[in-house]
């Protein structure tokens, strides 16, 4: 028999949630900038080129940080080709995916787009063919507020006041051969350790992000993280992780399984992390920043034409069943919120991303929007310690996967409790039973669902077939809750005092 129960408490608190796991990502890649949130000429662009249509649907997912420009794009980046008068600048053979870089859009017009978007900018420097030297260069130019050749630069091309980027990641999959300028786990700690050095005396209120190694599955992984961070250690805030998902085998129970190898590939981060903090004997305590995730196989393979520029690369149509995924990564993420600090969903526009466009045309929701939208808007506050008991099924790569899976918020305020569940199983409804510990004078509000749909199913520019419905309210008796969870559905149940 299939079951789910949950038991929380309001006194229980796993984390309090930092707003930025609601993070994105814009990289230099395919159409994310060019044809994304950048198309001069486009009947909805501003007179900066960007397009409003698609800056209306993120500002729906209320965004608070974007990291920029890459991606393995960052490793061959002169950040410098980017500013000043876009006649001027330079057009470069971008080597990371093969194509053209004409510079149109850079570090100024990125910050610009940052303002209108209403989110804070998260600058990755380039520590693959480049170094600390033109890291700090790049702090300087957009923190420092004047009276430096650089910082006075600034000004001359448009922006009197700096751009005070806080976050600042140390290069990018520096452990993977694909990258430009790959380092042995020793190279790159060192070469991270001088950069964020230099650039946080450059600006000492700057937090700083130590690339973790590129995935879960990489030879390198654990020793990268522990030899890079030891050295530097003193320096760094957090270090990130990277993982995306697929069904390249279409093997659906397994697919939708993926979620728990998410829960352990974080549990493993924060014990090589753990395991250099006390080896040092720190009171000092990095936490992650997991700045890429998603789904990503739909789009493996596409051709494309070399060197052209903005070609349609890693355009994954997702589907009903990518969206349950999806679900399931946000609740692991909000689940570690004690240690899981930044988090960017990649990417935000065309490449792997929640929102779509037509060059020259519309912008639309990709099915994984609304499970991302939810969480940015109904996912703040604290996580709650769950205990749960469900029942479990094994697939070919994973054992003992809950039937059910879930994240509980408690808002800031405490007048408010949030409950986002995936039902897992394929066939069968399953009732979810919790108890609530200490709510009394709650009421269940609302509950939204995504279900009864084909898990192939997707949206497109003229219909949006995979989009959330308002449920029945469950059924609250005393302290227990019972809401029936349909076969393939993520679920979010909203209670308020």
């Amino acid at each position: 028999m299939k079951y789910a129960k949950l038991t929380i408490a309001s006194e229980f608190i796993k984390g309090k949630i930092d707003k930025r796991i609601y993070g994105s990502f814009v990289e230099h890649l395919g159409r994310c900038v060019y044809g994304g949130i950048f198309e001069p000429g486009h009947p909805e662009a501003d007179e900066n080129g960007f397009r409003l249509d698609v800056l209306d649907l993120i500002k729906e997912l209320d965004i608070p940080v974007v990291r920029y420009p890459g991606g393995n794009f960052v490793s061959g980046y002169n950040w410098e080709d980017g500013i000043g008068p876009v006649k001027d600048r330079p057009r470069r053979l971008e080597l990371a995916w093969g194509t053209l870089e004409t510079n149109e859009f850079g570090t100024d017009e990125f910050m610009a787009w940052c303002k209108k978007a209403g989110t804070a900018p998260m600058m990755a420097v380039n520590l693959g063919t480049r170094g600390p030297d033109e890291a700090r260069q790049l702090v300087e130019y957009c923190n420092h507020p004047g009276g430096t050749y650089l910082s006075d630069l600034r000004k001359k091309y448009g922006s009197d006041l700096p751009y005070d980027v806080k976050l600042w990641c140390l290069g990018n999959e520096m452990d993977g051969p694909w990258q430009m300028g790959a380092k042995t786990s020793v190279e790159y700690g060192r070469t991270a350790c001088e950069a964020a050095k230099i650039m946080k005396w450059t600006d000492p209120t700057i937090e700083t992000v130590l690339c973790g190694s590129s995935s879960w599955g990489m030879k390198t992984f654990g020793e990268w993280e522990t030899a890079s961070l030891d050295i530097a250690y003193d320096h760094v805030d957090y270090v990130s992780m990277h993982q995306y998902h697929s069904n390249n085998d279409n093997y659906l129970e397994n697919f939708l399984a993926k979620g728990v190898e998410t829960d352990s590939f974080i549990d493993s981060v924060i014990a090589a992390l753990d395991y250099v903090q006390g080896k040092r004997h720190s009171k000092k305590r990095i936490d992650i920043s997991f700045d890429e995730w998603n789904v990503w196989y739909h789009s493996n393979g596409a051709e494309f034409e070399k060197w052209s520029k903005a070609p349609h690369l890693l355009e994954d149509v997702y589907n009903f069943a990518d969206t349950l995924v999806v679900g399931t990564m946000l609740n692991s993420i909000i689940n570690h919120a004690d240690r899981v600090k930044i988090a960017c969903l990649a990417q935000l526009v065309n490449v792997i991303a929640p929102i779509m466009t037509e060059d020259g045309g519309k912008a639309w929701r990709q099915t994984i929007y609304y499970p991302f939208w939810f969480a940015s808007k109904y996912g703040r506050g604290y996580a709650l310690q769950q205990i749960k008991d469900t029942s479990k099924y094994d697939t070919r790569w994973y054992t003992d996967v809950p039937h059910v899976d879930t994240s509980s918020i408690l808002s800031e305020d405490g007048n408010e409790l949030v409950i986002f569940a995936v039902n897992r199983d394929t066939e069968d409804e399953i009732t979810l039973e919790t108890k609530l510990c200490d709510f009394d004078g709650f009421r269940v509000i609302e509950h939204i669902a995504m279900e009864d749909t084909d898990p192939m199913a997707f949206n497109t520019k003229d219909s949006e077939v995979v989009k959330p419905v308002s449920k029945a309210l469950p059924e609250l008796d005393g302290r227990i809750m019972k809401c029936s969870l349909k076969p393939m559905s993520w679920n979010m149940i909203r209670l308020r005092k």
